[in-house]
């Protein structure tokens, strides 16, 4: 049996929420709904969306996944004039 609850929200946080939602491939009502059935059944409240990388991390991470694979990494440094020698070249 299904049942209509109303709720007042800020409308910003609602607009928030339901593109968050949608990113993940859910409606705002499931998510709602979701929500309360984990409360219920557990007592406990927990929300948690993973970060994204950036587009420019995602392009870092690469090339230093390149960079490892060919070889092309210093250290370990045994002191830190070392370590900056190796910046500077």
């Amino acid at each position: 049996m299904k049942t209509q609850v109303n709720l007042k929200i800020d409308l910003d946080i609602k607009r928030k929420a339901q593109r968050t939602a949608k990113d993940l491939g859910l409606s705002l009502s499931s998510v709602v709904n979701a929500s309360l059935k984990q409360f219920a059944k557990t007592g406990e409240f927990h929300v948690s969306v993973a970060p994204k990388m950036t587009a420019h991390l995602e392009n870092l991470v690469t090339e230093a996944r390149e960079d490892f694979k060919r070889g092309r990494v210093g250290g370990p440094f045994g002191t830190a004039n070392d370590f900056l020698k190796y910046l500077n070249r």
